[in-house]
């Protein structure tokens, strides 16, 4: 049998990337989020111009005018939108570390399957991820109220007040027993029904004592009298008009009372578990009554009635009303990347397409692909062009920034310092 004289109907792939793209494809059709297309949402036509310079330059990159590169424009598009999009998320990511402690607790937004802010929402247009925030220790307040509530000096945790009778004889008082019971009977006091099954917190155990101002102001309550507790041994007579400063009455006032708290009682506590002793054993005298200040035990996702302590806005990064960057607010040097990034993906592609077929048989011979060698390839460039940018933007978040001007500042100071001052001549 004659061997038979083999005529190829086309000697080109059936499937090619041309040199150069066509704007009127680069439409959501062609796109597989259609951001940037210009029927799409975030219509930019440089985002066209770029996608549509991108073919020439993979076709270029790829050798495409040497051998067929078999994949089609639309694989380019999508490429460079993709870059685009994972450019707007390492950037935002960033932007995330310098602004999240100030902006915890505050407003977030509502976003559609592309991870816009929904049309109607409050902060809808605005592309917060933009702008400048102002700086306001959002986190570190928010433990300042923790801390200052433990230290007594404030806070925005509800703080409580409750009284018991005590008995003679009886040293010890279970506080959680006897706040848990008024809490269960008594609509008057303010914390009715809010203690149940939840632990207290006694803050403050007192008792009253004589007035400051008995001790020193004179019978008459300081009428025409103005003490002078250095000069009179810490008694006013009423026919002494001496002025002395206002500040000067008020130490004095607190000095009498702290001596009046800690001095004359001679009582003392202890609090185990919630537990009052009380020392010595009350006496049929003295003190008849006692005062506790106390906090409830809240759960952290509880709203506090008295406080807006507990809102519901940003809690992390993931609640942060950040869009997607816009194609116009990339710079020279995210577009770069962007190029070099969308190159990748595309080289990626294609590895994937050849690898689907291991070998082509022609006549007489056969082509082996280099799927394994573009993949191992387009990884390995994706992976670096991601670490090249994250290196970048980690040596410009704002604490960086505040180190390179303080080793500046620092630096100028210590020029200036040897250079000698000039003489003034008028």
């Amino acid at each position: 049998m004659a061997v038979p004289t083999l005529t190829p109907s086309s000697t080109t792939s059936a499937i090619k990337l041309p040199s150069t793209g066509t704007h009127g494809d680069v439409t959501l059709a062609n796109l597989p989020f259609g951001y940037y297309a210009t029927d799409g949402a975030l219509a930019d036509t440089n985002f066209v111009s770029g996608a549509v310079e991108q073919v020439s330059y993979t076709y270029r990159k790829l050798g495409g005018d040497i051998l067929d590169i078999e994949i089609t424009t639309q694989n380019v598009y999508a490429s460079y939108e993709e870059s685009v999009l994972e450019y707007s998320y390492l950037v935002n990511s960033h932007q995330s570390k310098n602004v999240l402690d100030t902006l915890l607790g505050r407003t977030t937004g509502s976003f559609d399957h592309q991870g816009q802010l929904l049309s109607g929402d409050g902060l809808s247009g605005s592309n917060i991820a933009l702008a400048f925030p102002k700086f306001q220790f959002g986190f570190a307040k928010r433990v300042g109220d923790a801390t200052s509530t433990e230290v007594g000096i404030g806070g925005q945790q509800t703080i409580y007040s409750a009284s018991f009778n005590t008995s003679v004889g009886t040293q010890d008082y279970d506080l959680q027993s006897i706040v848990s019971s008024s809490a269960a009977t008594d609509s008057a006091v303010p914390y009715f029904g809010n203690v149940t099954d939840r632990r207290i917190t006694i803050r403050k155990v007192f008792y009253k004592t004589p007035h400051a101002m008995w001790r020193f102001y004179g019978y008459y309550g300081g009428l025409n009298t103005v003490g002078n507790l250095h000069q009179y041994g810490q008694f006013a007579d009423d026919a002494n008009f001496e002025l002395v400063p206002a500040w000067q009455n008020k130490l004095q006032a607190m000095a009498f009372e702290s001596n009046l708290w800690t001095r004359t009682s001679h009582y003392s506590f202890e609090i185990k578990n919630n537990k009052l002793r009380l020392f010595p054993d009350v006496t049929i005298s003295h003190p008849k009554k006692m005062w506790i200040n106390f906090t409830i035990d809240e759960d952290p996702w509880e709203p506090n009635a008295a406080y807006r302590d507990s809102v519901k806005g940003i809690n992390n990064m993931n609640t942060l009303p950040f869009e997607n960057l816009p194609y116009k607010n990339i710079n020279s040097i995210g577009k770069q990347w962007v190029r070099r990034f969308a190159l990748a993906l595309s080289k990626e592609t294609l590895g994937q397409v050849r690898g689907k077929f291991s070998t082509i048989p022609i006549p007489g011979e056969s082509v082996t692909l280099n799927h394994s060698e573009l993949l191992s390839q387009a990884k390995e460039e994706q992976e670096k062009l991601r670490e090249e940018l994250k290196t970048v933007l980690d040596e410009m978040v704002y604490a960086k920034l505040a180190e390179q001007e303080a080793t500046i500042t620092e630096n100028v100071n210590k020029v200036n310092s040897s250079i000698p001052g000039g003489i003034f001549v008028g």
